[in-house]
């Protein structure tokens, strides 16, 4: 009978003290959850006493936050020490391999343009330099024999030696058992419960961090947390319904920002606003998780760092962690690797519209592409514009938000994964150039500079978006040797997938959003969208470089005191830190070599009009070769 008495005086002095470790934690972040009840990694708890625990404790948690199970609350569970990827993950992805082709031709993207179409396969990314692509292990061998000879060799695995099927259960929370037994390897463990919370503004140096973003996060967990910040923070964070979606479940968003209360005019002016949403593509975690995290940084941030008061005083920002929640949710309990939302076609057994092809402007359909009007394809970009019910919530709710609640938005960024890049408009197509193309270049450089100056230091490449949707050769045809319109490394070859609708396109151009961008999210190695978890954090905090630099860049253009890029000081913005390798005013300098290569030539009106080539160099880092440099100068002189 004694080990029955100890047990239940454990038992009791463990609920007493519940409610006060709830509270110690729940200012610091919402804990990480388990799985769903439906989710397929559920396991079945190693006792009746140990479930019984955690109903208990799950019910004082929704009492506490006002939960309810709507077959999408995470549940408690456990897992084995030794865990692996359920076998019902081996059926429908141990069949699966992702290969990386790299492109040097013409002729070799065309093909794999066409067998992409003609295959029905999933195109992950592409760059000017490889094109990754999923498909099925027995459609390798038909694959190759579509493609040329030099193709046929030119490829490889992405994840290397690594599982499809594994390296997609290891982008999940991590059960406990296992964070146990392997912490180092396998888990990023939060503080303790003493430490004290993460805020841009304390500094930190060691890897502690709020335990939210240990662990990639279900929606059903990510919008009570959303309630959380708004009812914690009622200063300066207001949480907003941005519209409901194919399925009826809400879009939810967080509106920071700090307004006057006192003193307010009648009719007060259009207040600045800054848009960032992810998710568009429902497997691309990383873009929610990054939204989730500039938004914790800026709320806790209010009131400790001088840079982000400022911001919050001039603008505000709305972020939404998803668009496209059920298609988000989905890939948690059925597809981890689905893209498109949830909604019915034509075709029954092929649901889902691209969201980023489903935009009003320049809506194109299928393209060039033989598929993309196929509801089967990946980038299925729907029968007519705006038929996505997710993208006719967003359109409307921005222009309801522009035309009656006095709401300017002057920058967007749309977060996506991956390749590491920055895209400016337009996507539809490389003929037409944005009017303020050049403050979006210099913007972009800026955030790319900003992110590569931080702690992680991963190069950003910054394009038009028309560029980041094709793909370029590494060397010019023949017919293109003696045009020095063509640059040697910039052949713009076929496109692989259609561009037309996107949302970058749509903001910039129809509801005139100055600034306007598509992020791609790391990384360019062997991930892919499996991002590890561990991958949270620091991807976070260099887009919050980037979002800092942004907000002193609109300060500074909006003439708000106080912000702009060149100002130092700051304990958060070390990184906005004027460049000394940058020379000021008409000479620009290589870090390394101190070479000439430009100067601009002022006019009368004090504006630049052209730029001179001196002479050709090479960026350190592999940014920019000198050819390329050559092309980028002439490009700018060719637009003025």
């Amino acid at each position: 009978m004694q080990p029955v008495v100890v047990k239940m005086r454990l038992s009791c002095a463990a609920l007493l003290a519940l409610p006060a470790t709830f509270l110690s934690t729940l200012a610091v972040a919402v804990p990480s959850p388990a799985y769903p009840d439906q989710h397929p990694f559920l396991q079945s708890p190693s006792t009746p006493e140990r479930s019984r625990w955690r109903r208990l404790s799950g019910k004082l948690i929704d009492t506490v936050w006002g939960l309810t199970h709507d077959g999408h609350s995470p549940a408690a569970s456990m897992a084995k020490a030794d865990a692996q990827a359920p076998p019902h993950t081996f059926a429908r992805y141990g069949g699966d391999v992702v290969l990386r082709f790299n492109i040097s031709t013409p002729d070799e993207a065309k093909s794999l343009a066409d067998a992409a179409d003609t295959l029905l396969l999933d195109v992950w990314e592409f760059t000017q330099d490889w094109v990754d692509i999923r498909l099925a292990k027995d459609i390798v061998r038909p694959l190759l024999g579509l493609l040329p000879s030099s193709l046929q060799s030119s490829h490889a695995p992405l994840l290397g030696e690594r599982d499809l099927a594994q390296a997609i259960y290891d982008t999940y929370p991590q059960p406990r058992g296992v964070a146990a037994a392997h912490p180092k390897e396998l888990h990023h463990t939060g503080p303790s419960l003493g430490a004290r919370p993460f805020s841009p503004a304390l500094g930190q140096d060691n890897d502690e961090t709020n335990i939210f973003f240990n662990d990639y996060q279900p929606f059903s967990v990510i919008e009570p947390w959303m309630r959380l910040m708004a009812s914690l923070f009622t200063t300066h964070v207001r949480k907003v319904n941005i519209g409901v979606s194919v399925q009826g479940r809400d879009i939810p968003g967080l509106r920071v920002g700090v307004h006057p209360t006192n003193n307010q005019v009648e009719n007060p002016p259009n207040r600045k606003t800054v848009l960032i949403f992810g998710g568009q593509h429902a497997r691309e975690w990383i873009s929610t998780s990054t939204v989730t995290y500039l938004a914790y940084s800026f709320i806790t941030g209010y009131g400790k760092s001088p840079s982000i008061t400022r911001i919050l005083e001039a603008f505000d920002i709305v972020f939404i962690p998803t668009i496209n929640p059920d298609g988000y949710i989905y890939t948690w309990e059925t597809d981890r690797l689905w893209r498109k939302n949830r909604q019915p076609t034509n075709l029954r057994f092929c649901q889902g519209i691209d969201l980023d092809r489903n935009f009003g402007f320049q809506w194109d359909g299928a393209g060039d592409s033989t598929t993309a009007g196929n509801p089967c394809s990946e980038s299925f970009a729907g029968d007519h514009p705006f038929q996505a019910v997710e993208t006719q919530q967003l359109a409307a709710w921005a222009q309801n938000e522009t035309e009656h609640h006095n709401v300017d938005f002057v920058a967007m960024l749309d977060l996506h994964s991956y390749s590491q890049q920055i895209l400016y408009p337009y996507s539809y197509s490389c003929d037409d150039l944005p009017a303020n193309m050049e403050n979006l270049e210099e913007l972009a450089f800026g955030l790319g500079k900003a992110i590569r100056v931080g702690a992680h230091g991963h190069n950003y490449e910054v394009l038009s978006a028309c560029e980041g949707n094709s793909i370029f050769s590494s060397s010019p045809s023949a017919s293109d040797a003696n045009d020095e319109s063509t640059p040697s490394r910039r052949k713009l070859l076929p496109r692989i997938v259609p561009s037309g609708g996107s949302a970058l396109d749509w903001f910039y151009a129809a509801l005139s959003v100055r600034f306007a961008y598509q992020v791609k999210l790391p990384d360019r190695g062997m991930y892919g969208f499996l991002l590890p978890r561990e991958m949270i954090v620091p991807t976070g905090k260099e887009t919050l470089d980037a979002l800092l630099y942004l907000g002193e860049f609109l300060g500074e253009t909006f003439g708000v005191e106080g912000l702009g890029v060149k100002k130092e000081g700051d304990e958060v913005g070390k990184e906005f830190k004027q460049d000394e390798s940058v020379a000021p005013q008409d000479e620009i300098e290589t870090e390394g070599e101190g070479e000439k290569l430009s100067e601009v030539v002022v006019g009368d009106d004090g504006d630049e009009t052209e730029w001179i080539v001196i002479e050709g160099s090479e960026y350190e880092d592999g940014e920019l070769e000198g050819e390329d440099v050559r092309w980028e100068l002439k490009r700018r002189m060719r637009r003025r």
